[in-house]
This record gives C-alpha cells, sequence and structure tokens, in this order.
C-alpha cells in the first residue's frame, strides 16, 4: 500500500515537472508502475487466489484493471511526452491507476491481511521485494499471468533494465 502512495506522488511528480524534465518524470513513473503491478502479478495475485474466498474473480478483476492500464501506459510510452494528447491520457492513467488501487486495497490486501499471518505476510513481502528486483520496466500488456511472467518476464525485464543502462549512459530518459 506504500508503493500505492509513491506512485500517486510520482503522478504529481510528472503533472508538476517542468517541461524540461516530464519526460524524467513520466520515465521514473513507467518504471514504478511495470516493477509493481510485476510484482503483483508474480505473488500476491496467485496467494491471493488460493487464500481468499472467490479469490479467482477478484484477482481476474485486477488482472483485467491491470492489462487496461498497462496498454494505457505503452500507448502514452509510445507517443511521449511532447504528443498534444499526453497530459490528457496521462489524467485517464491516474483515474484507472487510483481505481484499481483502491479496489486492490479493499478486496484483496484487507482480506488478505485478515487471512494471513503475520509470518506469511513477511515472506511475501520479501518476495514481492525479489521479483521486483528482477520485473520488466516497461510496459508489455498481456503477462499478466505468473507463467507469462515467468516464460518472457524476465527475458524482457534484462532488455528493458539494458535499455535503460544504455540510455542512461548517453544521457537520454
Amino acid at each position: 500500500m506504500a508503493q500505492h502512495g509513491r506512485i500517486r506522488d510520482l503522478f504529481d511528480e510528472v503533472e508538476q515537472a517542468a517541461p524540461d524534465k516530464a519526460e524524467e518524470a513520466f520515465e521514473r513513473l513507467t518504471r514504478a508502475l511495470c516493477v509493481h503491478e510485476t510484482a503483483e502479478e508474480e505473488i500476491v495475485h496467485p496467494y491471493a487466489r488460493r487464500k481468499l474466498d472467490n479469490g479467482q474473480d477478484v484477482v481476474a478483476d485486477r488482472l483485467t484493471e491491470e492489462n487496461k492500464a498497462k496498454r494505457m501506459l505503452l500507448d502514452l510510452h509510445k507517443a511521449g511526452v511532447d504528443h498534444p494528447d499526453f497530459w490528457e491520457g496521462l489524467a485517464v492513467l491516474r483515474t484507472a491507476v487510483t481505481a484499481h488501487a483502491r479496489s486492490e486495497e479493499r478486496y484483496e490486501f484487507a482480506k488478505l491481511r485478515a487471512h494471513t499471518s503475520t509470518a506469511e505476510r513477511r515472506a511475501m513481502a520479501a518476495a514481492v521485494r525479489a521479483a521486483e528486483s528482477l520485473a520488466p520496466t516497461r510496459p508489455h500488456p498481456g503477462t499478466e499471468s505468473v507463467a507469462m511472467n515467468v516464460l518472457v518476464g524476465t527475458p524482457i525485464a534484462l532488455m528493458d533494465r539494458a535499455r535503460d543502462l544504455i540510455r542512461n549512459a548517453l544521457g537520454k530518459r
């Protein structure tokens, strides 16, 4: 849930950025969203499916929301911050991400807290951190399942992270 707060702050950062800093701020937001969602897809959602009553449906709804947000994020990323529709698209994305986060917090996270022990939550938190360290940094719609993350997530993450390093070394965002 703290990450949801950080993502809200990153949206603020993009919206308030000076024109020459907007792209860099948007890159930070993109990275945070992608890493966060991948970790949820690999760790939190599978656990919720098993642990919660109606877990399959709760997770299916979250994955639908995540896929929609990834598609919006990818479109914004392709268009870039200089595109005339970028800011309107960012506002739509923010609304979708905020609604998604509220749904996770209400229908998934609160129920997980009620149905798991402190030890289970600590183990899940450690697993989330590990998944984040290997997660893609760009949106890849269609990889919302554990199987797809395992099959293509690591190679995609390596490519994303290599591209990030090269772009940073060249001073580009």
